[in-house]
């Protein structure tokens, strides 16, 4: 029967793609209508789950297949191409109800449209609500809109449908899924645009009908369910890089294709670098897999070819102006109250429940970082008001903070006889901590010792926090971590990056577990794990065990956790092929820093924390007695038991898992020092000396105080004795070795931050390069040689590539070679290495107190003294100090290759290292896409009852 002429004809256009799991149930819908369709017509999108394989069709209805990949409207355009045309003399007004395989409609669902869209004649596009199949009761979509940029909004979504938006019919645009549009507006406006195949398309579709003065409306009363957004239709769940660039994309072309003719090139011209800006967004807001697809996006729209054509086509349509859909627009204040209500549910969706914590400032948290602060103050008093250290494995910094920076990364470095390679990572760490001081780059140093008590105080007492529920418990895990042989040890020796990796370790342990839950968290970590690495290399293994056991524990969120490592390898990578190519990649884990003879500890020593073989300086307190080394390690181990038998007993818990953990890493901290002391690979003058082992020492420490502070916090009436007995065991362990500067037994000690004599520094304004050949007399009879450079070597000059060398350059070999003669009676013309060498000074060291070294210094100064070549400066602080009153050449600064090389080395680093500090700036919540918010237009809507038909 042939629908008369007052009767509209309904075509279907029934979309499916791989749609196995909601066809059918579609289908049922559709034969289930109280006003059906005249026409179906099913186009398969190339669908290979066998959704479409069986079926068949007579009548008015038909099945058509197009190659997979095609976007939905695509496959409406076609749809609609083989569908049945009314007779030539037929007058019947014609409609395309387009369904996608996951649309089922409402029984009365076309009906409710087309009782809408008589009743309104202006409306050429009508949509149905939409809502989920699961849940019937939860709106999926309503309408939608764009905001005064051009961002499309959905204007309600993932709300429970209470009938409460059912008046505002008016909108801007409506979904794809379930539209009804009139067949000639549809082909006037040539169907979806191709150039938005993924999103936006029946809002663009929606927007044109309406510059084209058709209305736009939404049914209320009509329901059709919906199981995702239009980018997942036949596709599944979409990354979120590639979700991000469809949207961003789609948005972009509208942009092109709205904006005026004399404003087109301008925002095709903005496209690429407003993207890069918008990606720098993306990373301060936590949303790192935005970046690839923002630039993606902008390059896509402004190297395709699709806007000229939606531009022709709009303006071949358009009659009204945009006027017309401004109060349909999201204004700003609406779009702000949606972010602060998105904000507000994913703050609640993400906080736990509540579970008391100790408060920093009234559960003696701040008590505990200022007693820390004034034992600091006590313990390193003659430090207080000195410009810089020296001494141990300390020297001043470099006076110029661009000097810091020249010697970070790979390029020309002026120790020794000067080479092309890279830096030592710590070097980075250094010219940092010298930037926040850039008056005076070595009173950073001086800061770092002085702070480095209250600050391991404030991150264990955090750290301790996280893992128990007591209130007080995180006050005795930061009197525990504070009194640390490791700490007194690493700050009287003057081994800086030990001292910066034992006040990070407790944040980097926070950040890491806290990972899973943001993007700052992960980014946070990242950063502290590159500076821990940077500072005790000796660490980078435990380092990496602990990423891979976080990474296989939080294996859900492992995409934030697998990128920690990724600054530290930035930084490492030039460091470790150098030192494979020289085959010793072992050298790798070298403390950084001046080359410091470090006496190994023995095995028990270790296991007690202690990262010297003097006792923490119990060994010489007691000589007098006679008994030190008989009872000294009796007496150590009792002083250890509380703790030790507190972290034991905490796996015997509730909390067993992280008790256990926390003793492995204790176990892998224990290694990693015993490790150490059989590991030589840093030269000291004649000999080599071991790798520091109290960084290993800070991980034994910090697991432990973790692990203790657990069985602590579940020990019912003790809990408190155990407490205070074992942080008073630990004070009374460490007691002489906070007295080291004043008994005299600290390597450190302040100075004015001159590295050589005055003389030597008034020629260095001169000649920034002047050379000075120093020569340290050894106990074996031998000479220790070095070359430095201007004023001085500094810290940062420090390079453990040079310090691991296995052989001398030829450079160092001529070197030592001038050395030698220079320091005996020979034939030998030093005159030819002085001068290529750039070497006007010469001086000679003070003798340790050893016979055989004075033996040494004695030749040696009576050589020189005698040369007549020489002049005679006379005794410094550091030596006897001689000129050589010939020519020297002037030293150059590398060749430029080494420049630039390094320029593109920082810019690397500055990018990698960039970026993750943007990202590890806490933000609020991003907001989830799927919100439960409402949006509506500014303008009271207008329901179809209230027209007048014209």
């Amino acid at each position: 029967m042939q629908p008369s002429a007052s009767t509209p004809r309904v075509t279907a256009i029934l979309v499916a793609a791989d749609g196995a799991d909601h066809l059918d149930r579609t289908l049922t819908a559709l034969a289930a209508q109280t006003r059906p369709p005249e026409a179906l017509v099913v186009v398969d999108v190339g669908s290979t789950d066998g959704s479409t394989a069986e079926l068949s069709f007579g009548g008015s209805a038909q099945l058509s297949r197009i190659p997979a990949g095609r976007p939905f409207g695509e496959a409406v355009r076609h749809g609609e191409q083989v569908a049945p045309r009314p007779a030539a003399d037929e007058v019947v007004e014609e409609w395309l109800w387009l369904v996608g395989h996951d649309n089922a409609p409402a029984p009365t669902a076309l009906a409710e449209l087309l009782a809408a869209v008589e009743i309104a004649p202006s409306v050429a596009v009508a949509g149905p609500k939409l809502v989920a199949v699961d849940a019937p009761g939860r709106i999926v979509s309503f309408g939608e809109s764009t905001t005064r940029t051009g961002r499309s909004l959905t204007l309600v979504q993932d709300e429970l449908d209470q009938g409460q938006h059912d008046r505002n019919t008016d909108v801007m645009g409506v979904a794809a899924g379930g539209m009804l549009v009139r067949r000639a507006v549809w082909t006037a406006l040539g169907g979806f645009d191709p150039g938005l195949p993924d999103v936006d398309a029946a809002l663009d579709f929606s927007i044109r009908a309406r510059l084209a003065g058709h209305r736009v409306a939404v049914v209320p009363d009509a329901r059709a369910t919906s199981a995702g957004p239009i980018e997942e239709f036949g596709r599944g769940r979409l990354s979120e890089r590639r979700r991000v660039r469809m949207h961003r994309q789609a948005q972009l072309h509208r942009r092109l294709t709205y904006a005026p003719a004399g404003l087109v090139w301008l925002h095709w011209l903005t496209l690429v670098p407003f993207a890069l800006g918008r990606a720098v967004g993306h990373l301060v807001a936590k949303h790192p897999a935005a970046v690839g697809g923002e630039v993606a996006a902008a390059f896509a729209v402004a190297t395709g070819r699709g806007v000229h054509r939606a531009r022709k086509v709009l303006a071949q349509q358009r009659v009204l102006g945009w006027a017309a859909i401004e109060p349909l627009r999201v204004s700003w204040r609406r779009v702000h109250e949606r972010r602060t209500t998105s904000r507000d549910v994913e703050l609640a969706r993400v906080e736990d429940a509540p579970v008391a914590r100790a408060s920093f400032l009234a559960d003696g948290g701040i008590w505990v970082v200022l007693a820390a602060a004034v034992l600091s103050v006590v313990t390193l008093f003659p430090l207080l008001g000195s410009p810089a250290l020296t001494g141990g494995g300390l020297l001043p910094l470099s006076t110029d903070v661009g000097r810091l920076w020249q010697n970070v990364g790979y390029g020309w470095h002026a120790i020794g006889t000067g080479s092309v390679g890279p830096s030592d990572p710590f070097a980075a760490v250094l010219a940092v901590l010298g930037s926040v001081v850039a008056w005076s780059p070595s009173t950073s140093v001086v800061v770092v010792m002085l702070l480095a008590f209250p600050l391991s105080a404030l991150g264990a007492w955090h750290a301790v926090r996280k893992v128990t529920t007591r209130t007080w418990v995180p006050v005795v895990g930061a009197a525990l971590y504070t009194l640390a042989p490791a700490l007194v040890g690493a700050v009287t020796t003057g081994h800086l990056g030990a001292v910066i990796a034992h006040v990070l370790l407790p944040w980097l342990f926070l950040t890491l577990v806290e990972a899973h839950r943001s993007w700052a968290s992960a980014s946070a970590a990242s950063l502290l794990f590159a500076v821990v690495a940077a500072s005790t290399p000796s660490l980078i293994p435990l380092l990496l065990v602990g990423w891979l056991v976080a990474l296989a524990a939080g294996w859900r969120h492992a995409h934030r956790r697998v990128f920690v490592p990724v600054p530290a390898a930035v930084l490492f990578v030039p460091l470790v092929l150098a030192q494979v190519a020289r085959g010793n990649p072992l050298a790798v884990f070298a403390d950084p820093g001046v080359p410091s003879a470090t006496r190994a500890p023995s095995a028990l020593q270790l296991a007690v924390g202690q990262p010297l073989p003097d006792w923490d300086g119990w060994l010489s307190a007691t000589q007098p007695l006679g008994l030190a080394l008989a009872v000294l390690p009796i007496v150590m181990a009792v002083l250890a038991l509380p703790v030790v038998a507190s972290a034991i007993g905490a796996v015997l818990g509730h909390r067993w898992s992280v008790a256990g953990t926390a003793l492995l890493a204790a176990l892998l901290g224990y290694a990693t020092a015993f490790g150490a002391t059989h590991l030589a690979v840093t030269g000291v003058g004649s000999t080599t000396t071991i790798v520091w082992p109290g960084s290993g020492l800070s991980v034994l420490a910090l697991a432990l105080v973790v692990a203790a502070c657990i069985g602590i916090d579940t020990v019912p009436r003790a809990a408190p004795v155990v407490g205070v007995v074992g942080t008073l065991f630990a004070a009374v362990a460490v007691a002489p070795a906070f007295a080291a500067s004043y008994l005299g037994r600290a390597a450190i000690e302040p100075t004015s931050g001159r590295v050589l004599s005055a003389y030597v520094n008034a020629e260095a304004q001169a000649n920034p390069d002047v050379g000075t050949l120093v020569v340290e007399p050894q106990t074996d009879g031998s000479l220790g040689v070095s070359l430095e450079r201007g004023q001085g070597s500094t810290l940062d000059d420090q390079s453990t590539l040079d310090a691991t060398a296995l052989a001398l350059s030829p450079a160092g070999e001529r070197l030592a070679v001038l050395a030698g003669n220079l320091a005996s009676r020979s034939g030998y013309d030093p005159a030819p290495a002085l001068r290529d060498l750039g070497i006007s000074f010469v001086l000679l060291d003070d003798a340790p107190d050893d016979a055989e070294a004075r033996a040494v210094h004695d030749r040696a100064a009576g050589a020189i003294g005698q040369d007549a070549r020489f002049t005679s400066i006379g005794a410094t602080a550091n030596g006897a100090l001689f000129h050589y009153e010939g020519d020297v050449d002037r030293v150059g600064s590398g060749p430029a290759s080494a420049h630039a090389a390094h320029v593109l080395d920082l810019g690397v680093l500055g990018v990698v290292f960039g970026a993750a500090a943007l990202l590890a700036v806490p933000t609020a919540p991003r907001r989830r896409r799927a919100t439960s918010n409402v949006i509506e237009a500014d303008e009271p809507a207008t329901t179809f009852d209230e027209e007048r038909d014209e």
